[in-house]
């Protein structure tokens, strides 16, 4: 029989004793053992702070970035290995798709926000803020990596896209991981763990795997390290209370499962588009991964005139799926996890039936292709029928982890509000209407219980990744049930990874610190025309104080005559009573395109090589003809780009501090410009 091997110190170890027995969901037959006994957590933890985190820490967003391109790029190259194995938990190739490639697709996703960080191993959080009269003092926020360990306990029904859509936003964020994926379903964690540590990608101590219990690992946490639960909101509960967790105050992420729920709008109509996205959606989220998903639909809400129609639709739709061996190309629902999964599923309906009806499927009974009679973790899907939704609790409190979903009729939109809330924090809920304002209203009146709302109708439908689909742009996770946390959720998962430091001081030292040059810092003589360096030469803070040019009624007159711009406060004659000016204005468009001219190097070809853009334009005090103008500009940030080509330039992107000054000393106008410059050599 084969052992599990546990990934720890750098080393593949297996667990002393016999372990827990793993099978295969489909026939029963037995696969492997895990265990984690006899492993020294303390040294695991220990390994991953000393080893792990310094080599990320010391890497820059845009190296770890690249890395998690580097091993989405080479996963992808395993997939029919994954594929295979996958096969053994109950998965059909569609529910593997989710998991593997889905997994994969958050390694990719990831790597991508390397772009909306600096090159840098930390960054600026938010704005900066001047705290003085006279331009001396300054505050902003920093974000660093945490110096400890991202341990993450994950649930058996993802075991790649539960532990990749995790490690991939602390690896980004240049923290190391434990993952501890449920046993049940480890075996595939580990092979592609395997393919992880062989690829030799991701640098020694950033990643270790543990296939069995967790010990006492949690006794091991510390301050610096961010602990992470996916699972039933009991276990969880347990977790986050654990002594070591609040003596240390260490945070705590639950995405527990939760029941939630899809709304039928009012204005949906049998026969109509929304009701077969419903009802497609419905029974979608019934049977992928049989139902094992913690974003799957539990709760179904229909207006109470279409109850019953509903009802024989979705019957009719669940009655399409061919259930057995996922292997088969015809099967669009494999078997659930293990023997205990299915006996816990039958268990919960059974406390369901107290206070509804099955209206469709059978608890004794399921026709399989290509099973062997007697074997596999088989499960018709179950819909029930509750015609009492507030006077029953059962239906909000207990949740059946499998192909299980109960109808219940609501009589107007704040009723279907009401019962949505009822399930006490969920981590998504769909509504279906082709009606907008209707749409509005559940959004807003639903929003407070629920992690992720989708508002579903022909104009998304076909390109909608579905109810049960978070995004790794978006958060994931909800409040009350759900576990009040939140995964994933592009920038903002990241900097649960990192420690958010106030920063205070002049605007010259925070400068200094951060890499980024803040507006009333002392500038640095570029010596040349800041146009004439190459971006490896450039330095933040190189400043070019323009000449001066005086704005005539003239300027005004023509820009008017040729961007067409003909705003009342551009033209002389205007009578200005009751107006924000004194006289004919120049337009700020007009005062820009001055600037430009004045900080250009305009003859001489340079290494600039295009103008990107403008960001954070803002016009401060009016113009008017006589007003002599001059430019400060100054090299505030830069960005190193990656060659797409190997003929490519290279080149990053230059962000520009301009700042219009008049004859007084004072800004009328602000801008950042973003210019595109060639690298030296």
């Amino acid at each position: 029989m084969k052992k599990l091997e546990n990934y720890i110190t750098g080393k593949w170890i297996t667990g002393d004793g016999d372990g827990q027995l793993l099978s295969d969901a489909v026939t029963g037959q037995p696969i492997a053992t895990a265990s984690t006994k006899g492993l020294d957590f303390a040294a695991i933890t220990n390994y991953a702070r000393t080893k792990g985190n310094p080599a990320l820490r010391n890497m820059t967003f845009h190296e770890r970035g690249r890395m998690l391109r580097a091993l989405a790029i080479h996963l992808r190259q395993h997939l029919n290995t994954f594929y295979e194995i996958s096969y053994q938990t109950g998965a059909t190739k569609a529910d593997s798709w989710i998991d593997i490639e889905g997994g994969i697709g958050n390694l990719f996703a990831n790597a991508s926000l390397r772009r909306k960080f600096p090159d840098e191993a930390f960054c600026i959080d938010g704005p900066t803020h001047n705290f003085s009269k006279n331009n001396t003092f300054f505050g902003t926020h920093i974000l660093v990596p945490k110096e400890g360990v991202a341990i993450h306990i994950n649930a058996f029904n993802f075991p790649v896209w539960g532990m990749l859509e995790k490690i991939a936003v602390n690896l980004l964020a240049g923290m190391p991981a434990i993952v501890k994926p449920a046993t049940v379903t480890s075996y595939l964690t580990e092979a592609v763990v395997k393919e992880i540590v062989a690829s030799g990608i991701l640098p020694d101590g950033a990643l270790q795997l543990l296939c069995g219990s967790a010990g006492d690992l949690l006794d091991k946490v510390e301050s610096q390290d961010v602990v992470t639960f996916t699972g039933s909101a009991s276990t969880g509960l347990l977790l986050k209370s654990h002594p070591r967790i609040l003596s240390e105050s260490v945070p705590f992420t639950m995405e527990a499962d939760s029941l939630n729920c899809i709304i039928l709008g009012e204005d949906v109509n049998p026969g109509s588009a929304e009701w077969d996205i419903f009802v497609k959606e419905v029974r979608k989220e019934m049977t992928v991964k049989a139902g094992q998903k913690c974003t799957a639909i539990r709760r179904i809400f229909v207006p109470e005139n279409k109850i019953e129609e509903a009802g024989k639709a979705i019957g009719a739709a669940l009655s399409k799926t061919v259930i057995g061996n996922p292997r088969n190309e015809k099967v669009r629902m494999g078997a659930l996890a293990g023997a205990t999964q299915q006996n816990e599923v039958v268990a919960q309906v059974q406390k369901l039936l107290a206070s509804s009806q099955l209206i469709y499927g059978s608890l004794d009974s399921v026709e399989v292709v290509d099973g062997i009679s007697g074997k596999g973790s088989f499960l018709s899907p179950l819909l029930l029928l509750n015609t009492s939704p507030f006077a029953n609790s059962s239906v909000h409190e207990v949740e059946a982890f499998g192909p299980v979903s109960t109808l219940m009729p609501y009589k107007n939109m704040d009723e279907a509000i009401a019962l949505s809330k009822k399930g006490k924090g969920s981590l998504c809920s769909s509504i279906v209407t082709g009606n907008d304002t209707i749409a509005k209203k559940y959004v807003l009146g639903a929003a407070t219980h629920h992690g992720r709302i989708l508002v579903l109708n022909q104009d998304c439908a076909a390109e909608s990744t579905g109810h049960g689909s978070p995004l790794p742009l978006l958060v994931h996770g909800g409040p009350g049930r759900a576990g009040g946390g939140e995964e994933m959720g592009g920038l903002l998962g990241v900097k649960h990874y990192m420690q958010r430091t106030a920063l205070q001081g002049s605007a010259t030292t925070i400068s200094a610190i951060t890499n980024v040059y803040q507006q009333y810092a002392k500038g640095k003589d570029p010596v040349v025309h800041p146009f004439k360096k190459y971006f490896n030469e450039l330095q933040i803070g190189d400043q070019l104080i323009t000449e001066s040019r005086t704005i005539t009624a003239e300027d005004i007159n023509q820009f008017a005559d040729i961007s067409g711009d003909h705003f009342y406060a551009h033209i002389a004659s205007t009578d200005f009573t009751n107006t924000l000016f004194e006289r004919q204005v120049a337009h700020g468009y007009l005062i820009m395109s001055i600037a430009a001219g004045l900080f250009v190097d305009s003859y001489e070809k340079n290494p600039v090589l295009l103008n990107y853009g403008i960001d954070e334009l803002r016009f401060t005090k009016p113009v008017y003809p006589g007003a002599s103008i001059h430019i400060r500009f100054t090299c505030k940030e830069k960005i190193p780009q990656e060659k797409k080509e190997p003929t490519d330039i290279p080149r990053g992107i230059v962000k520009w501090l301009v700042e219009m000054i008049d004859e007084t000393g004072e800004i009328t106008g602000v801008a950042v410009i973003l210019t595109m410059v060639a690298m030296k050599g």
